[in-house]
């Protein structure tokens, strides 16, 4: 067994997060890198000792490895906000990765590396070896099982988007056919997200071509750098439009669509070698949040 820990806001959420991710064996609820032995709750909270409100990942490391648990940990926090994650301000709820041996630090450097660079300046996630660590009391353990409707900062869709990326992750596990991990993916995704059309386009001879989808009748083609599909392919980026009449050559496929994300999938030597594209029939319907759940699920299928 491997351990990892991580801050991200409040403990009670984190803890139940990483409780459900598969091959994770504990999740200990605790305090980090701070100046006094064996801290209370109380002392943590006054923000005076340095600690970070943190949680001990014990997991086995043939189901699931570092860079993975960092890549979920990056889907349940604000990786800009200073001190602060929802409600919870304090150096205390600071976002951090502790690592207590090298080899860890060298699985997740590119993953850190890769979400710092996307955010830019404003980064504010700790990446340093774990200095201490002191479990909290009992009564923060399993808090939210114990309390099931007691506060926590990650919403149901955080929660909702772990069992589709765990149901994906061991679904796909072995197939290499890429029409039929598209089709899997499309039903999966409608099936628990109940978005109005979910589906990818194929980069086929210079074009995207409609593949695996579920929903209303939908364009056949796509140009490159045409519409939110063809953008997102020419700029391999994710591509979150609260509202499609406000983008610029918008390429209406249906009417009712009114808020879109489009993902590039790309294949093994990393190129765009597909977009995920997911509609809805309300505005401002997709985040920052379901940005980075859609890219790593579609890291579970290059193409």
């Amino acid at each position: 067994m491997k351990t990892l820990y991580f801050a991200g806001g409040c403990f009670w959420g984190v803890a139940r997060f990483f409780s459900g991710v598969p091959g994770v064996q504990k999740a200990v609820a605790g305090y980090a890198n701070g100046r006094t032995p064996d801290p209370t709750y109380a002392e943590v909270y006054s923000d005076l000792t340095g600690y970070a409100e943190t949680v001990e990942v014990e997991y086995d490391g043939r189901q699931v490895d570092a860079a993975t648990l960092s890549r979920l940990f990056f889907c349940i926090i604000d990786p800009v906000s200073l001190n602060r994650q929802g409600e919870d301000i304090g150096t205390r709820y600071r976002t951090g990765i502790y690592y207590p041996d090298l080899e860890q630090a060298e699985a997740i450097r590119p993953v850190w590396e890769e979400r710092r660079q996307k955010a830019g300046a404003s980064f504010a996630v700790e990446f340093r070896p774990l200095e201490n660590f002191y479990p909290a009391e009992e009564e923060h353990q399993d808090y939210l099982e114990k309390h099931p409707g007691g506060y926590c900062h990650l919403g149901p869709k955080i929660f909702r988007y772990l069992q589709l990326w765990s149901d994906a992750r061991s679904l796909l596990e072995g197939e290499a056919d890429p029409v039929a991990v598209m089709a899997l993916l499309s039903a999966l995704i409608q099936q628990r997200m109940r978005f109005f059309w979910t589906g990818f386009y194929r980069v086929v001879d210079g074009t995207l071509v409609l593949g695996p989808f579920q929903g209303d009748v939908a364009c056949l083609r796509i140009g490159y750098g045409k519409g939110v599909c063809g953008s997102a392919w020419a700029e391999d980026r994710t591509l979150v439009v609260p509202d499609v009449e406000q983008f610029e050559g918008h390429i209406a496929c249906s009417t009712l669509s009114r808020s879109e994300i489009v993902v590039p999938v790309h294949d093994a030597e990393g190129r765009v070698a597909a977009v995920l594209d997911i509609d809805s029939t309300e505005t401002d319907t997709f985040d920052a949040s379901d940005a980075a759940w859609l890219e790593l699920i579609c890291y579970l299928c290059r193409l």
